[in-house]
């Protein structure tokens, strides 16, 4: 199956080693460079954050549609803030106007202060994920239906909906590890995102989530969130790891955020918290960042060489990982390392991977 790389464009080129903690001003010339390096470097889509105090995730994709022929987009997209049908309606004109080079990443919200800084406020974990299943039942049927439709539910009342604009390709992107998110996702994605844990906690996760997408006749894709640290040598790709630790470490101590006895609010940081009880797992995972932040996003990360990384990658692959996110510490220069020096490595490996398979099957 082909393998899928995304980037990320996170409005600046900051990070945990150049401030200390995610800077949410609009950089417009970071922007632009990024839109250019990682279309330039063979990234398929790039992600677009959403937060309660971030720039707007579906304008920066229209912005960035515009100033590329290729790159594809990963919007980021938080239910309950938004009627579905209007987002319906955004996204599938969002689709059209990129030429169909639009996915939705659904963020349900699992951290209580940011959802209440846009007035969700007193929802339980549960009620968020039930109304993103509510939602996303909304979202398809506008992106589908052929007669106005009714919908009344526990969220949502509608009355003759019916969209003029639909979208040609628009897969839906859902995380979350919980029993509440895997069944939502068992329903709805078209490709599941996760973080980078160990390969026995993904094979549960992957086996999970099939599980739960075979009650409804679904089988998704999976993706998997990476913070590959690449160098010519393995002791030296150890040993800029190390800064990065210690880059990390210093900046969050300047700004007063802890370093330890984290207590994330979502089951997905609580598992790679105690996956980053050991700062290196299985051969080349590496947890020194996830355990200083409390495996706040996407954290871990691939040390190595290029081939060492992409033959970490290739096992993620054979679990059945056919999208891996990739951002480094340094966002701009790092995505042009990639692209340089290791995606065009990973493609190589698992086009081999793939033509020994289909050999081996004829």
């Amino acid at each position: 199956m082909p393998v899928k790389f995304i980037g990320y464009i996170g409005f600046n080129n900051s990070s945990e080693t150049i401030h200390g903690e995610r800077d949410r001003a609009l950089d417009l010339d970071y922007v632009r460079s990024a839109l250019r390096v990682q279309e330039e470097g063979g990234f398929d889509r790039v992600l677009i954050p959403f937060g309660s105090n971030t720039p707007e995730s579906q304008i920066v994709a229209a912005y960035g549609a515009a100033l590329t022929t290729r790159l594809g987009f990963l919007v980021a997209h938080r239910p309950g803030f938004t009627q579905p049908t209007v987002a319906a309606r955004q996204l599938a004109t969002l689709d059209q106007l990129s030429g169909g080079r639009v996915a939705v990443h659904i963020i349900t919200g699992g951290a209580d202060d940011d959802m209440a800084r846009d007035g969700d406020v007193g929802t339980t974990k549960s009620e968020r994920y039930a109304r993103s299943d509510e939602y996303l039942g909304i979202l398809r049927q506008e992106w589908t239906a052929t007669a106005p439709f009714d919908h009344e539910g526990a969220f949502y009342r509608i009355r003759k909906a019916q969209s003029a604009i639909k979208p040609d390709n628009l897969p839906v992107f859902f995380g979350g590890t919980s029993p509440e998110a895997i069944e939502v996702a068992g329903r709805h994605a078209d490709v599941y995102a996760t973080w980078g844990e160990t390969l026995a906690a993904t094979r549960d996760t992957i086996t999970r989530v099939r599980a739960s997408a075979a009650r409804y006749g679904r089988s998704p894709g999976f993706s998997l969130s990476l913070r590959p640290v690449i160098a010519a040598t393995e002791a030296e790709a150890w040993k800029k790891a190390a800064d990065i630790v210690e880059q990390v470490r210093e900046a969050r101590l300047r700004l007063g955020l802890p370093i330890k006895d984290h207590a994330p609010p979502n089951d997905g940081s609580r598992r790679l918290l105690e996956t980053a009880s050991s700062l290196r797992q299985d051969e080349r995972l590496w947890t020194g960042v996830a355990q200083l932040t409390g495996a706040a996003g996407n954290s871990t990360g691939l040390v190595g060489t290029p081939e060492q990384v992409a033959d970490a990658m290739l096992e993620y692959y054979r679990l059945g990982v056919d999208h891996f996110l990739i951002r480094g510490f340094d966002p701009l220069g790092d995505a042009e390392i990639y692209g340089r020096d290791l995606l065009p490595v990973v493609r190589e490996k698992i086009a081999a991977y793939d033509a020994l398979n289909r050999a081996e099957a004829s």
